[in-house]
């Protein structure tokens, strides 16, 4: 999120840098292995993240039973813990691999929802959230974001380039000395999507067991 001061949360592991707009900051949340978890999964049942989200088609399930802690790598936001690392909770016999891809989704979806949250105690409170990159591709996973974040996703044409799109707007303004109100205008929305006020009440009860998985964990780490 983009600030108009600096709010920093180092309890929290929220990073608090100046924007290279002027006057300006940003601030982020990072989940160290969200990408990173999917892949493992994939790696290790053969199959492609894209054959893996769409065995799970488009319609968005209830919460999983199935808890994963995508911490691979460690956690970032908001634990600040190099040493944790993943676990699968609740898994049975009858349990798949469709199951564990959809525990892994949600986790990483809990985590980014924990990064938003200390983004909230620093009083950032976005109306909505761009989504953009690989991860935006699959329909399953942006509803269930939308649905655990509580906000509308926007999701930007050509969501791919949303990055190099900012690096060259930043080079615009550096090169030319336009102002970034001019050159930095919002991009152009290709699809929103709204949480599902259905499933809101159960991602929401899921995400608070979700949050005593660590702790306990961390005892055993």
């Amino acid at each position: 999120v983009a600030r108009d001061g600096c709010y920093p949360a180092p309890e929290t592991a929220v990073h608090t840098f100046c924007h290279a707009v002027p006057n300006k900051w940003y601030q982020m949340g990072v989940t160290l292995a969200a990408t990173d978890s999917l892949n493992w999964l994939t790696k290790i049942t053969e199959q492609t993240p894209q054959e893996a989200t769409e065995a799970l088609g488009e319609t968005l399930a209830a919460p999983s039973k199935v808890y994963f802690l995508p911490y691979l790598s460690g956690e970032r936001t908001p634990h600040n813990d190099s040493a944790i690392r993943g676990v699968f909770t609740g898994l049975d016999i009858a349990h798949s691999s469709d199951d564990l891809t959809h525990g892994v989704l949600q986790g990483v979806a809990f985590a980014l929802r924990e990064s938003l949250d200390a983004l909230r105690e620093t009083d950032a409170n976005p109306d909505h959230l761009l989504a953009i990159g690989g991860g935006s591709k699959s329909a399953f996973w942006v509803k269930m974001l939308a649905t655990v974040l509580n906000v509308p996703l926007h999701l930007p044409e050509k969501g791919d380039f949303g990055a190099a799109l900012g690096a060259a707007r930043l080079a615009i303004c550096g090169a030319t000395g336009r102002s970034p109100e001019e050159v930095m205008t919002p991009p152009t929305t290709e699809q929103i999507i709204n949480p599902d006020p259905e499933l809101v009440p159960q991602y929401e009860a899921a995400y608070e067991q979700f949050k005593k998985i660590y702790p306990a964990i961390r005892q055993v780490s």
